[in-house]
């Protein structure tokens, strides 16, 4: 074998066929297979590539004893320029016509600050910017043609041999033609199918190789020292597609957005942290002569024993980070935020459709193709009213059931998700007994300050089993969403897309909000009072929140859960494909004397996938809920959030550039249906913060207390927590909730706002409750009409398209029209003469055109 490579010497980087001229523009490869149906796969093999090689494309084989592993044969594939010029056009791939004259955005008068996370020009604009035209080739020589072979990128070689391999037939079958190597791959006759990278992403080609646009990438973007760095967007997309670039420059922006959430979400903290030793409430718990006198109920039934408010000193403290003055003015700014971050996202969408090209973009072609298993499962045909020609249909008779299998599916697994919480409250409220028996038998009645009170550790222990329970549902949801997809046998690959969509997000809402939820809206809101609580199941007492209030147990839930999955789904990005390229690797390196070549290369790695999109923008997304449906309870929410991000863009970029083959460039201008789920996740946010800020936080009973109930005009505060707590009777107690051991005190205390034992109206709601209810339904009204007020006006106010960006559309669309009116016109001057009557008749003409053109714009 040896001598074989000796007589074709190639470099194990080279990008071309055998003869070193023609670049290699998409590779197919398979392996024997020894099964009954090997001959059938060989025969549509046979034919797919006898009918590319129709279409114009020039395939060149690489036998299996050429290849490392010694069994996988490589169709490498060029697409000469006749097939390129011809698909181009087919595709309305836009070309530069001439390089523009309008300068790019001016610097900032800041820009010397931002110096540092600047990259360098040549690789933040790696090509000038050019007027563009859609390509034509019967006006090649209108377009800047200097080399046939570097003028289309190798992103847009790669879509167009994309689009013939899609559309290419390999036989009839069953009556039917049969086509695109979708199916093929399907049906395992390839295995893959992948445009090649431009080299090796550690160190750049040398020549005839064309410039190593990955090891650029690689240098600027995937390295983790770079992490304080913009990031080469226009490299991105000239080198993985628009589809691609989109969102890392949407992930980009919304870390960029993070950072002044983060900043004012740090400073509340900070406030929280440096008056903490005055907050008034904390001192009253602390203080031996005030909350150490203070016998509280017991939390659970015969178990649970008295104890002293003063217990839960440190964790009074630790909630007044979280639950302070600042809590309504950063709930407040959050929904302020969230306004700006989408409508600024709706102008920087706007610019970039004009420096990417996209103003006139039409849906990608491939989104729209007809999937493979559509195809397989119809019986019927019907004529299509815009193509007039016969496409395979299915009627909606035959959907039905599956869509009914489909509801019932996700209903099945959204009541698994609330049975799953359900369970965790059994969980704590078993625990919290338990626990509450060992911890404060002893120590419950002496005047103690310990953080890990029961209710803290229940919390915790609590919020790490939820956390493990949501891994384990999303890993089995995963699986059976993407089949019940499959099922309903979408027509096109958006319709895939959208359905899987609607499923995952469904459900990661429930799964991840769903306890969040509960702490946040229901616990600790239907307990009841001592001698009449409510139980969950006739058996256990429904849980109540600490006397300094629930949002602190929330603040630990949301830190538990949002800070797990973020370093989970980090380590699962990072090490996931690594692990399987090595063993990928290891298992096929069987022959190292033979040339590991840039296809085998490739051949090896990780592929990306048509919805590896998708899970990154499911994970934006959800992150995106975190940082703003429960926001209010944890202010340095944003801050995590935005460390996390700029973690994901190097974990992102760097898998990319070095795990994964390269994805075939596809367009886009949006990011699609995503953009809707967070329009409606910034307005349930609004709702949602309102709510936390009037029944989950302690602020609104505080500030009733401070206007209207304080006697103490020195420190208004002073007295709150007694006035906050009502007093119950022991002998009122039933037999089988009081403690068993008998104490020498007559009353204990209780968070409500009720009568005493002596009043005629005893352990009925007091006039102080329905004032404080009133107080929190009139924040939740005036909050949300304050919030969706400036929101709107934000939005009035704020242009979908900005200003600059209109001008330079409609410059660019001019300047278009002339290039083009001027190339007519000498065209026709050619072909009609100087001196011609009839050349002047068309000059008339053509400028009569032109100038109708200019009024429209």
């Amino acid at each position: 074998m040896a001598a074989v490579f000796q007589k074709n010497q190639q470099s194990k980087d080279s990008i071309f066929f055998r003869d070193g001229i023609r670049q290699i523009d998409f590779v197919l490869s398979y392996a024997d297979d020894i099964k009954k149906d090997a001959e059938l796969k060989a025969e549509r093999r046979k034919e797919f590539e006898k009918n590319l090689r129709k279409t114009g494309l020039e395939l060149e084989i690489e036998d299996k004893r050429d290849s490392e592993d010694g069994r996988t044969y490589f169709v490498k594939i060029h697409a000469p320029w006749e097939v390129l010029v011809t698909y181009a056009e087919v595709l309305g791939i836009k070309m530069p016509i001439k390089e523009s004259d309008i300068p790019r955005p001016k610097q900032t008068p800041m820009s010397y600050v931002l110096g540092p996370v600047s990259l360098p020009t040549s690789v933040k604009y790696p090509h000038p910017e050019y007027f563009t035209a859609q390509f034509s080739r019967h006006r090649q020589e209108l377009f800047l043609i200097e080399d046939q072979a570097t003028f289309f990128p190798s992103s847009s070689r790669n879509r167009i041999v994309y689009y013939i391999l899609s559309r290419c037939p390999f036989g009839i079958e069953d009556g039917k033609k049969r086509f695109g190597i979708e199916r093929l791959l399907n049906s395992n006759t390839y295995s893959s199918a992948y445009p090649l990278h431009d080299g090796q992403y550690w160190k750049p080609s040398e020549p005839p190789n064309p410039t190593n646009e990955r090891y650029i990438l690689h240098q600027n973007w995937a390295r983790f020292s770079y992490f304080y760095k913009e990031q080469p967007l226009d490299l991105i997309k000239n080198y993985y597609g628009e589809k691609i670039g989109i969102y890392f420059v949407f992930l980009g922006f919304y870390t960029e957005m993070l950072f002044f959430a983060a900043v004012v979400g740090l400073a509340c903290f900070i406030y929280g942290l440096l008056s903490m030793e005055d907050n008034t409430s904390s001192t009253e718990i602390c203080d031996p002569e005030i909350g150490g006198q203070m016998i509280m109920c017991p939390l659970c039934d015969q178990v649970c024993d008295y104890w002293r408010l003063n217990s839960t000193c440190l964790a009074s403290k630790f909630s007044h980070l979280f639950d302070n003055e600042s809590t309504v003015f950063f709930a407040i700014f959050m929904g302020i935020w969230v306004t700006l971050f989408l409508e600024f996202w709706k102008q920087r969408q706007a610019r970039l459709e004009y420096e990417w090209d996209l103003v006139d973009f039409e849906e990608e072609q491939q989104q729209l193709q007809l999937r493979p298993e559509f195809e397989a499962m119809c019986k019927h045909r019907k004529l299509n009213p815009v193509t007039k020609e016969m496409e395979p249909y299915m009627p909606l008779y035959a959907r039905i059931p599956w869509y009914f299998l489909s509801g019932a599916t996700v209903t099945l697994w959204m009541s698994l998700v609330v049975t799953s919480m359900v369970a965790v409250i059994v969980y704590r409220l078993s625990v919290f007994a338990t626990l509450a028996s060992f911890m404060e038998s002893d120590a419950s009645l002496k005047q103690v300050k310990s953080f890990l009170t029961p209710q803290i550790t229940t919390s915790l222990t609590g919020s790490c089993l939820n956390f493990i329970v949501i891994l384990i549902l999303n890993f089995f949801y995963e699986k059976i969403s993407a089949w019940i997809t499959k099922m309903e046998i979408p027509r096109t690959y958006q319709e895939y897309e959208s359905s899987l969509t609607l499923k995952m997000f469904l459900f990661q809402f429930v799964n991840f909000y769903s306890s969040c939820f509960y702490v946040a809206f229901f616990k600790g809101k239907f307990v009841g009072y001592p001698g009449k609580y409510t139980y969950l199941f006739d058996e256990w007492r429904s849980e109540e929140c600490d006397p300094g209030g629930c949002l602190i147990e929330l603040t630990t839930q949301l830190t538990i859960i949002m800070t797990g999955k973020q370093i989970f789904g980090n380590i699962k990005e990072a090490i996931y494909p690594l692990a399987l390229n090595w063993w990928r690797r290891r298992k096929a390196r069987t022959n190292s004397e033979k040339l590991y070549s840039r296809w085998e290369q490739d051949h090896d790695l990780e592929s990306f996938g048509p919805l590896g999109l998708f899970y990154e923008y499911l994970e934006t997304v959800i992150q995106f809920g975190f940082v703003t449906l429960f926001v209010a309870s944890f202010p340095l929410a944003p801050l995590l959030a935005l460390i996390n991000n700029i973690v994901e863009i190097r974990v992102d970029a760097w898998k990319l550039t070095t795990q994964y083959r390269r994805t075939v460039a596809s367009k886009a201008h949006s990011i699609g249906v995503w953009q809707d789920i967070l329009y409606g996740m910034a307005v349930l946010s609004v709702a949602t913060n309102a709510f936390i800020v009037a029944f989950t936080s302690d602020i609104i009973p505080r500030l009733v207390y401070y206007y209207a109930y304080s006697t103490n005009a020195t420190q208004p505060m002073k007295g709150y927590v007694n006035n906050s707590l009502s007093v119950f009777l022991i002998a009122d107690f039933p037999n089988h909730t009081a403690p068993s051991e008998k104490r020498d005190f007559i009353t204990c205390r209780y968070r409500d706002y009720r009568y005493p034992p002596d009043h005629e109206n005893k352990y009925f709601h007091n006039m102080q409750f329905w004032h404080v209810l009133a107080a929190k339904m009139t924040f939740i009204i005036v909050m949300e009409h304050v919030v969706f007020l400036v929101k709107f006006l934000l939005a009035w106010m704020i242009p979908d398209v900005p200003k600059d960006v209109v001008e330079r559309i409609k410059r660019e669309k001019l300047m278009t029209i002339k290039i083009l009116h001027d190339f007519e016109l000498n065209k026709l001057k050619e072909n009609l003469g100087i001196n011609s009557n009839e050349f002047a008749k068309h000059v008339m003409i053509e400028e009569n055109k032109a100038q109708l053109a200019k009024s429209t714009i």
